[in-house]
């Protein structure tokens, strides 16, 4: 039986909605924020579509078993608001999730960032869901504090 793994994580920016949706909505950059992708510069990587659409599609595969092997394919944009994806991983483990970048507003000038990702676990991997939970929402954390340095 599954279960499912939720993980949020925020952090307030001191930019515009449009600035931060702007930067968020291609893939590429999160060769500058993301730990996973800062963590293997040398990964091999492949695009597929236009950067920054709906269907655009990143894969990666790398020999770092932290960063694994996988793809992610933008499924929605709401303009200054959402960004949406499917996630398939290869590597370490095979599974699928779903993640997204919700963008609010905590005034003219600041974005509050959520980046939430969801994902089936299946026993007897279920039982160490909240490790998962902890050791993840610690990876996007730190990335979300790596795109407000980069950001501000």
């Amino acid at each position: 039986m599954a279960s499912e793994m939720i993980v949020e994580k925020s952090v307030v920016i001191d930019q515009p909605k449009d600035v931060v949706f702007e930067y968020l909505r291609f893939s590429k950059n999160m060769d500058q924020y993301s730990v996973w992708n800062i963590r293997d510069p040398y990964k091999k990587a492949e695009y597929y579509g236009k950067d920054g659409t709906v269907g655009f599609v990143y894969k990666w595969d790398s020999k770092d078993k932290n960063v694994g092997a996988g793809e992610q394919k933008i499924t929605k944009l709401v303009q200054n608001e959402r960004i949406e994806y499917e996630m398939k991983f290869e590597r370490p483990m095979k599974n699928t999730g779903t993640s997204k970048f919700i963008l609010s507003d905590v005034n003219e000038k600041q974005t509050m960032v959520t980046w939430d990702f969801r994902g089936p676990v299946k026993f007897p991997m279920s039982l160490f869901k909240g490790f998962f939970q902890k050791m993840l929402g610690k990876d996007l954390m730190k990335s979300l504090e790596n795109l407000k340095k980069r950001l501000e």
